[in-house]
């Protein structure tokens, strides 16, 4: 299996400044020293307490932040000092972002919300390319539907096929389950495994472990560090 991601030595630190005159400002360090490494096809799940640094590695592995050190491999490019425009290129056609808040266009259909990722690459809408991913995500009877006449799972599905439409390098998921009941929970837990079963890699930031039972390697971050990471017996769906 080829590496999808390679981190090595990561570090994030942020200069606070203090609110009291003539004092020094304040560093804050996000990240220590982090190695993360995910091969093509892997589940994993990304945990740890408020304030470990789950978020940071999340802006990071989705080219939203750069490292104050250390080097990001993704899919074989070095990432970490990328410009601004370099980083929206990776961004649109190597990583599928997947939100809790689904992010949807309320005024345009699940097709078109779908298509989006697409026009962004200054190509012609490829209603192909999209009607295949809602079909992947059992979508394909309500792709005229707007994201008000579907239900909260149904629009995080729609939010995962707007992912996979440019074939990413992986899938990055921020508490993707967050807004859905729990049915609808396991109904996307169910389709992520589904679609890792078929190769695509996942990543997925979450602070439940319940969820990450679903997964099939858990790293633990604690106060900027990796503190463990572990391969699981995955609970299936």
């Amino acid at each position: 299996m080829s590496a999808v991601i390679e981190m090595r030595a990561i570090k994030r630190e942020y200069c606070m400044d203090s609110n009291k005159k003539k004092t020094a400002s304040v560093i804050v360090r996000a990240l220590r020293g982090v190695d993360f490494f995910a091969n093509e096809g892997e589940f994993v799940s990304v945990m740890g307490p408020s304030g470990s640094g789950k978020s940071t590695l999340m802006n990071i592995l989705g080219c939203l932040d750069k490292p104050t050190s250390g080097t990001y491999f993704l899919d074989g490019e070095e990432t970490s000092k990328s410009d601004s425009n370099t980083f929206a290129y990776i961004r649109n056609r190597k990583i599928g972002f997947i939100f809790q808040s689904f992010n949807l266009l309320s005024r345009t259909t699940a097709l078109e919300n779908v298509e989006l990722p697409l026009f962004y690459r200054r190509e012609k809408f490829n209603k192909e390319r999209a009607k295949e991913v809602l079909d992947e995500v059992g979508l394909s009877q309500r792709m005229d539907h707007y994201p008000s006449q579907l239900s909260g799972g149904q629009q995080q599905r729609v939010a995962i096929a707007r992912a996979m439409v440019n074939d990413p390098a992986f899938l990055l998921a921020d508490e993707p389950t967050g807004n859905l009941d729990s049915e609808m929970t396991l109904e996307i837990m169910a389709l992520f495994q589904q679609l890792n079963d078929k190769g695509k890699t996942v990543i997925m930031v979450t602070h439940e472990p319940e969820l990450a039972e679903y997964t099939k390697r858990i790293i633990t971050l604690r106060d900027g560090l990796l503190v463990s990471d572990e391969q699981v017996k995955q609970r299936r769906l």
